[in-house]
């Protein structure tokens, strides 16, 4: 229990201090996506609509839509993929079903890292919504911050 406080101390800690400094991409979140990511959202993965077309294939190859860039990475929080990002990198804890999403366990390697992470997300961001484009809503997208 004692370990479970403190973990979730240090949580909130990190959150706090994100929060105080703006999280921009080229300060932060660049570095978790390079590190995390881009493996298999790299410059050898392809562009969202060639991944669209031919899904199975490029899984095969280990390959996901390429996110490596600022432009590429916000068009999964934004548009066209709205909250992509979100609804794959999501703990669980917004999802109605409760289950994180199919790529949080690639945040880090503990879940420390993964929570640390997450967080920082989540503040840049801003409007952390699992929402697609035919349900986001223009104050959905105005809470968004994304910042680069």
């Amino acid at each position: 229990m004692l370990r479970v406080l403190v973990f979730a101390v240090a949580i909130a800690f990190a959150a706090m201090a994100a929060a105080q400094e703006e999280v921009t991409y080229t300060k932060h979140i660049s570095s978790v996506v390079n590190a995390r990511c881009v493996a298999c959202h790299g410059a050898d993965a392809p562009e969202y609509g060639e991944f669209e077309k031919a899904k199975d294939q490029w899984k095969a190859k280990m390959k996901g839509p390429r996110m490596d860039t600022y432009s590429h990475l916000v068009s999964f929080v934004g548009w066209p993929d709205t909250g992509a990002l979100m609804r794959r990198l999501d703990d669980g804890k917004s999802a109605p079903d409760g289950k994180p999403g199919n790529m949080y366990p690639f945040l880090g390697g503990t879940e420390e890292e993964r929570q640390k992470n997450l967080a920082l997300l989540k503040v840049w961001v801003g409007n952390w919504t699992l929402k697609r484009w035919k349900d986001v809503t223009r104050e959905d997208l105005a809470r968004m911050k994304v910042k680069y």
